[in-house]
């Protein structure tokens, strides 16, 4: 028979897994996903196409309201290059399904496509299979009435509308090129993983509100570029970092770290990254997107001659952070004297070509070599330095040498500039929003990274190894929940030994 202490450390043990699971539920851990290339590294598109969507995102970008009637421009060019556009998979319902959507910083709704849609995609030309979620087959679905608090506060924004027959939330976003989609909003299970330490995920779900798509049209039909819905990140309550930190599961701030190289890829964190090197700037308050307030350029230590006021935030004009966007913006009075700047740096290393519009240059050399370093300086004294593969697309050969363009495109004034994947790539961001900040660090997105465990503390976790910092270990003396201190009693006491848990 054990002896008394064998029995005794058994219990211990096993109250010190309770203990520990309490810590963490204290803790609100950080909740990983993991991003994917939309299209294939070696897949080329046409420029023009790419602008196209680029210029559709942004008609929904500027209004500031989900929903709104806009025009979409189009810029016309030919040159193929590399896509860096990026998903992640979701689970939803009970059982789970998994559906892939694409990350949207620019917008606030996840919504995905409802099995009941008839003119939507069946098919995708990103390589994926498409899924549809279906309502009835789901044990926790719940459909929004319209006297549901987030139904109440979207029909505010319009972006939610309520049928007197039905008394059910739904939704019709349209945009000006005829492009759609209509649907209801559901409340349904949410699965995420969520690391707790070395090595430790741990499978947790939220109830959470999302829209259930039964309607598409213009490019959201296209089979070329179809998925199964958007993920929006905005700041607005509807958004899930917004929905998971009021339920206190999540602090209310993510972060993600988007590879630029090879097959792509990256990781995105429903917390916060920690990186020393991560230098922060404000966000521009009472707006809708991620506005930052930037006020001038560099190029090779040299200041632009560009009025700050050009990237002042009004209804009109500003600088936004979207990771949705694949390219890089700036408007006309900033982007002449930015290119101008460039060409003559580097105008004796290289041959300098117009190609369909782009400014672009022959090289015979590495561009880390001949091209200077970008610096865009934004308030709070944060800069965000640009090496040349940031600001410059390699567009193929010419007469055997390399043919590198700029980047960035012109906008015509008023304008939005709008910093896109080519210079978020290859940097943790983080979207402090409970501090209403955002910082970035250059980083190895193939790496793995550390991640808070608790919104504004020390504490924090690698996905690759448990490293807590000594002020964690006041972990251990947060309070124990009573379910915990009962279930603790009932085992001691029924192992005849009575300790007091306080």
């Amino acid at each position: 028979m054990p002896s008394s202490i064998s029995i005794l450390a058994l219990i211990l043990a096993f109250a010190a897994i309770l203990l520990t699971a309490a810590v963490v539920h204290c803790g609100s851990p950080a909740s990983l996903l993991t991003l994917e290339r939309a299209f294939p590294v070696n897949q080329r598109v046409e420029l023009e196409v790419l602008r196209a969507r680029d210029q559709a995102r942004h008609g929904r970008l500027l209004r500031g309201v989900v929903g709104g009637v806009v025009d979409f421009t189009v810029y016309g060019t030919s040159d193929p290059y590399l896509v860096g556009l990026y998903f992640t998979k979701v689970k939803l319902g009970s059982p789970p399904r998994e559906f892939n959507v694409q990350i949207d910083t620019g917008s606030d709704i996840l919504w995905v496509t409802c099995n009941s849609c008839n003119d939507c995609p069946r098919t995708s030309g990103l390589g994926i299979e498409l899924s549809f979620f279906d309502p009835s087959s789901s044990s926790t679905t719940s459909l929004v009435s319209c006297s549901h608090p987030i139904c109440t506060s979207l029909v505010q924004t319009t972006a939610a509308e309520c049928s007197p027959q039905s008394n059910q939330c739904s939704y019709s976003f349209h945009y000006g090129d005829g492009s759609g989609t209509t649907g209801y909003y559901v409340s349904d299970m949410l699965y995420f993983d969520t690391v707790l330490g070395d090595s430790l995920i741990a499978n947790s779900s939220a109830s959470i509100v999302f829209g259930c798509s039964t309607y598409q049209s213009g490019d959201l039909t296209k089979v070329d570029k179809a998925i199964d819905g958007i993920f929006g990140f905005g700041q607005q309550d509807l958004s899930v970092v917004s929905q998971l930190s009021s339920l206190g599961i999540t602090p209310k701030v993510f972060s993600h770290c988007l590879k630029g190289e090879g097959d792509g890829g990256g990781k995105l964190v429903l917390g916060e990254i920690l990186e020393p090197n991560i230098i922060y700037s404000p966000l521009v308050p009472s707006q809708s997107h991620y506005n930052l307030n930037l006020q001038s350029i560099s190029v090779n230590g040299q200041l632009l001659p560009i009025d700050p006021a050009v990237f002042a935030t009004s209804n009109n004009q500003g600088t936004i952070v979207d990771s949705g966007t694949t390219l890089t913006y700036l408007v006309e009075t900033a982007y002449d004297p930015f290119v101008s700047a460039i060409t003559a740096t580097v105008s004796s290393s290289t041959t300098p070509v117009l190609s369909k519009g782009n400014q672009c240059y022959l090289v015979s050399t590495s561009v880390d070599e001949i091209f200077p370093p970008v610096s865009l300086n934004f308030a709070g004294g944060a800069s965000m330095v640009l090496k040349p593969g940031e600001y410059l697309m390699h567009l193929g050969f010419s007469d055997g040498a390399a043919m590198w363009c700029i980047g960035f495109q012109k906008v015509a004034e008023p304008g939005i500039t709008i910093l896109g994947d080519l210079v978020l790539k290859d940097k943790i961001f983080v979207y402090d929003l409970a501090h209403q900040r955002i910082g970035w660090a250059n980083y190895d997105c193939s790496l793995s990274v550390n991640v808070s465990v608790t919104s504004g503390k020390d504490e924090f976790i690698n996905s690759g190894q448990l490293s807590m910092s000594s002020s964690s270990q006041n972990m251990l003396f947060e309070p124990i929940p009573r379910s915990i201190k009962a279930l603790l009693i009932h085992i001691l006491v029924f192992s005849g030994f009575l300790f007091f848990v306080t």
